[in-house]
């Protein structure tokens, strides 16, 4: 695992921080006072970096991720957050709806559930909602009610879309050119307002999508279903009796799975269990690493570590080696 940072550029006027890892939960931790959680989902070495800058009213971020990874958990109570798919290998899954490319991601003081493909670049801002309801109050703008306390995806005017797109892209350009330039507190202000003045030109333009009946019914067939994968404490629970509790048939949550999360229920499954051995070798727990597998719902041990290694690009023992070695 590598993770560095820079230090801040200056006082509260502006700062900006970057974190490279190479571990998912690292990578997650690196995101500041964002209380997200991160689960990859596709099997490989995992890669990330993240960059903030800070302004004294918003912060503009660019993420980007190797693995494919659910992320859940909120930005921060009262947050707004306007966010741009970069590129990445597949869809963007945003609570249970596809993303178009010519579409943004907006959540509104809201509980983040979004499933993002391998190699994903996300780039966006994050302010506080009571920021932005302030300035829709000054020039009467009327936001779209319909995404508040929901993440979306959202339809809005090309022309604001592209030009918050040219901003996001000459800040990171900026970043990786002359952060210094930053330094000055007349440009950091400027930079804000231009990037709040393309937000609030944007918004009256917004355009909820409706994900359909069907969308929403897949979403709820699959939390059911995942709620029982996470909380059954009966490591004998196949997937026949998940199909049984959430009533669908092995086709049908097949395919809900894969439309929500691109991927299969098995799949995310051993996923999910996979990366909860991780995490307990890493903090720690006591008990041989076959214990901690069989805690986990692995009873064969040779298997289990050609899954791990193959999910995470190690064995077992080298997690539990590189976390003892850390602390």
């Amino acid at each position: 695992m590598v993770l560095s940072a820079t230090l801040p550029i200056q006082d509260s006027a502006a700062s900006l921080f970057q974190a490279n890892s190479t571990d998912v939960d690292e990578h997650c931790a690196a995101l500041g006072r964002w209380r997200l959680s991160y689960d990859q989902i596709s099997a490989g070495a995992f890669a990330g970096s993240f960059a903030q800058l800070s302004l004294p009213r918003l912060e503009v971020f660019r993420e980007i991720t190797s693995q494919q990874v659910r992320q859940y958990g909120q930005l921060g109570a009262g947050s707004f957050g306007i966010g741009l798919p970069w590129h990445g290998d597949g869809e963007v899954n945003c609570n249970g709806a596809s993303v178009a490319g010519g579409q943004v991601i907006a959540c509104i003081d809201a509980e983040v559930d979004m499933c993002t493909p391998k190699a994903f670049e996300f780039r966006g801002v994050v302010t506080s909602a009571a920021l932005i309801e302030e300035l829709a109050a000054i020039f009467d703008i009327e936001l779209p009610r319909a995404v508040w306390h929901q993440l979306r995806a959202i339809d809005m005017a090309e022309a604001p879309v592209a030009r918050l797109r040219a901003h996001l892209a000459a800040i990171q350009d900026t970043i990786t050119a002359a952060p210094g330039h930053f330094d000055d507190a007349a440009a950091g202000r400027a930079l804000e307002d231009a990037l709040l003045v393309e937000i609030m030109d944007m918004l009256p333009t917004a355009r909820p999508t409706n994900p359909g009946r069907s969308a929403a019914a897949r979403k709820r067939t699959v939390d059911r279903a995942r709620a029982l994968m996470h909380g059954s404490g009966d490591r004998s629970l196949s997937l026949l009796d998940v199909c049984k509790a959430v009533g669908a048939s092995p086709r049908k949550l097949g395919y809900c799975f894969q439309e929500v999360l691109g991927t299969s229920p098995m799949h995310y499954w051993r996923a999910m269990r996979l990366n909860g051995v991780r995490r307990d070798l890493k903090r720690g727990v006591d008990g041989s690493v076959y214990d901690i597998a069989v805690q986990h719902g692995f009873w064969h041990f040779s298997q289990f570590s050609l899954d791990y290694k193959r999910h995470f690009s190690e064995l077992p023992s080298e997690t539990r080696r590189r976390a003892k070695t850390a602390s």
